[in-house]
C-alpha cells in the first residue's frame, strides 16, 4: 500500500523531533551557558574541600535551570521561529533548523573571543569576510574553547579566597606546633562558614549570569 505524502512527513517529523531529542544533551553543552556554569561550580566545590556536597546531581540541577533562564529569550525565539512552524507544517526541516541556529549563533557570536575564532579559522583554511559568514563548525569549537577558558578563570578567582584561608588556618597550627593535624580539616568548616555568611551562593550565581554578554 502506497504512502500519501502527509503521513510520510508525519513520519519524518516524528523521527527528526526523536533524534532531536536523543542530541538534547550534548546541544545543551555546545550551544549554551551550561558549559562555563558546571565548570564554576565545579571548583567551588573542590576550592572549599566538601568532596562531593553539594552532589553532581544538585550542580548539575543548579546549572541546568541557570541555562534556562539565561538563554530563555533565545529558546522562546527559536520556538516561535522554528519549532513551531515546522510542526505545523509552515516550513521545512532544512528551514526549520536554519531558522533555529540564527539565534545560537547569535548567542554564540556574542561570547566567543576573537582570538579563538582566528585559531579555527586558521585551522580551517577558511577565510570569511564578516562574522555572520562564519561556518558552524568553526563557530562552535571556537565557543567551546572560550566557554573552558573562561570557566577555567572564574575558578582561579573562586579558589583565591579559599586558599588565603588554607594558608592562615596552616600557620596557625603550624605556630602552635599541631603539624600533625590536618590544616583541612580546621579550614573547611571556616571557609562554609564565610562563604554562607557573605551570601556566596547569590553572588556567585549572579557574578555567572553577568559575565555573558546579550
Amino acid at each position: 500500500m502506497a504512502l500519501d505524502s502527509e503521513s510520510v512527513a508525519s513520519t519524518l517529523q516524528v523521527f527528526i523531533m526523536l533524534t532531536l531529542i536523543g542530541l538534547a544533551p550534548y546541544l545543551l553543552v555546545m550551544f549554551t551557558s551550561f558549559t562555563r556554569i558546571i565548570i564554576s561550580l565545579s571548583f567551588l566545590r573542590s576550592a572549599m574541600g566538601t568532596q562531593q556536597m553539594p552532589p553532581n546531581q544538585i550542580l548539575i540541577g543548579v546549572s541546568l535551570f541557570l541555562t534556562i533562564f539565561i538563554m530563555g529569550p533565545i529558546f522562546n525565539e527559536i520556538n516561535d521561529q522554528a519549532i513551531k512552524p515546522f510542526t505545523t507544517g509552515q516550513i521545512s526541516a532544512e528551514a526549520a533548523i536554519g531558522n533555529g541556529m540564527k539565534p545560537l549563533r547569535a548567542f554564540m557570536l556574542n561570547q566567543v573571543e576573537e582570538k579563538d575564532v582566528a585559531l579555527f579559522v586558521e585551522l580551517s583554511g577558511e577565510m570569511p569576510e564578516v562574522a555572520e559568514d562564519i561556518p558552524n563548525r568553526v563557530l562552535i569549537p571556537a565557543f567551546l574553547l572560550g566557554e573552558l577558558t573562561k570557566g577555567f578563570k572564574i575558578g582561579v578567582f573562586i579558589y583565591l579566597p579559599f586558599i588565603v584561608i588554607d594558608m592562615v588556618v596552616a600557620s596557625v597550627l603550624m605556630a602552635m606546633g599541631m603539624m600533625m593535624l590536618p590544616p583541612v580539616m580546621i579550614s573547611m568548616p571556616f571557609k562554609i562558614m564565610l562563604f554562607v555568611m557573605c551570601g556566596g551562593w547569590s553572588f556567585l550565581l549572579e557574578s555567572l549570569v553577568r559575565t555573558f554578554k546579550f
